[in-house]
């Protein structure tokens, strides 16, 4: 039997229905999943984010627009909070350093966004703990890679990283031959070898203060070749279970390493001979776990709450196989979005669309995403195939 003081009784459950406010650094769509459950728990929730229209602005209690990088806009929204998170890693990290000094809890933690933020220290972090991954150069200048190729010191063809602010395939570059790196922004980098590979994973971790740790199933992830955004993310991976469980493992090395709190989304390649490798890691809620919400127990944005105010760790087996296909602006189709077909994707069984509230469509921007839930897997990835054929996100 379990007992329980009165004072930690009274530490969990301060949070509902009460005068406690979580911050939120971040208005877009992980804002606003994470929202659906501070409304369902009844947590005050204050929300900053540069755009007038962030998805976010409906659903929280308040909501200042301001600039996430600007250090005095970060600094005076964390002192009207109880405790800061994030759901975008490019914020003011002297800003949240100097909130933790007088008091504020913000998790995940300043120290661990500022491992994870830069690419180039991210890839040390793995060398100096051992965790597994791809063999790596860091280059402050383009010139400095063609005089590394130049001396025969780098072999072609390798895959290019900015060290700082890449995302959604943003910042990253397969490079064949020089006239490749005319092409790319001069500035601090990391060159990785080109690794041939089975499979491109995941791992979703959860990690809260007291160090309490859970790993979701292994995810694998399907991208689209030209925008190399994921288009499916399906669980579970098909993958032997031997594999699973060392991408799992490999997953709680990189969280304990961290020591971060809160969710870390670790995404990996499955090597020819079935190793496991960490190719980057996003402190925080993860497109790769957007499947949860229809297809867990407890779904990630409900794991990361739990674990940000230092909960018990939900469970995180699935109920059933579960598909996540992204919904992305069409190419050809700039304006204000239309989801054409919408209606006949949602006569289709266990199809449950989610839309993020962005009213204008662009090019390959993340407008959505479509959880395909079945016993069979099988069945899931081909009705998760018809809905990628039917659905178009375009513009009037």
């Amino acid at each position: 039997m379990i007992y329980f003081c009165a004072s930690y009784i009274q530490f969990m459950t301060h949070y509902f229905s009460s005068d406690f406010t979580l911050g939120i650094l971040g208005g877009g769509q992980l804002g606003k999943m994470l929202l659906y459950e501070t409304r369902k728990f009844d947590i005050k929730t204050h929300v900053l984010d540069p755009s007038a229209e962030a998805p976010c602005k409906i659903a929280c209690n308040g909501f200042t627009q301001g600039d996430l990088m600007d250090f005095d806009t970060v600094y005076s929204f964390g002192k009207k909070v109880d405790v800061l998170t994030f759901e975008i890693e490019n914020v003011n990290i002297e800003a949240l350093e100097q909130l933790e000094k007088e008091g504020i809890t913000v998790y995940p933690s300043p120290k661990t966004l500022k491992r994870i933020n830069n690419k180039s220290i991210q890839k040390e972090f793995y060398r100096t703990h051992q965790i597994p991954t791809s063999p790596f150069r860091v280059f402050d200048t383009i010139q400095e890679i063609k005089n590394a190729i130049n001396a025969n010191e780098m072999t072609l063809p390798f895959v290019w990283k900015s060290s700082m602010g890449g995302y959604d395939g943003m910042g990253v570059s397969i490079i064949r031959n020089l006239d490749d790196l005319n092409n790319l922004k001069d500035q601090s980098c990391i060159c990785e070898d080109l690794i041939p590979f089975k499979n491109e994973l995941a791992v979703i971790v959860a990690r809260n203060p007291k160090g309490e740790i859970i790993t979701y199933p292994v995810v694998e992830m399907e991208f689209h070749p030209e925008a190399n955004q994921v288009e499916y993310v399906i669980c579970p991976a098909r993958i032997d279970d031997s594999v699973a469980e060392k991408a799992r493992n490999v997953a709680e090395k990189v969280s304990e390493a961290y020591e971060h709190v809160g969710l870390l989304a670790v995404e990996m390649f499955q090597t020819k001979d079935d190793e496991i490798i960490v190719n980057e890691v996003a402190p925080r809620p993860h497109n790769s776990g957007h499947y949860s919400i229809e297809a867990s127990l407890t779904n990630q944005f409900e794991q990361h709450l739990r674990a940000i105010l230092n909960l018990p760790l939900g469970k995180t087996d699935s109920k059933l196989a579960g598909i996540m296909v992204n919904l992305v602006g069409d190419e050809n189709h700039t304006g204000d979005v239309v989801y054409q077909n919408i209606e006949t994707i949602l006569a289709m069984e266990g199809v449950t669309p989610h839309i993020y509230g962005k009213k204008e469509t662009r090019p390959f921007r993340k407008m959505g995403h479509v959880t395909i839930v079945n016993k069979d897997i099988k069945k899931a990835h081909s009705i998760a195939e018809k809905v990628k054929e039917t659905i178009k996100v375009i513009s009037k």
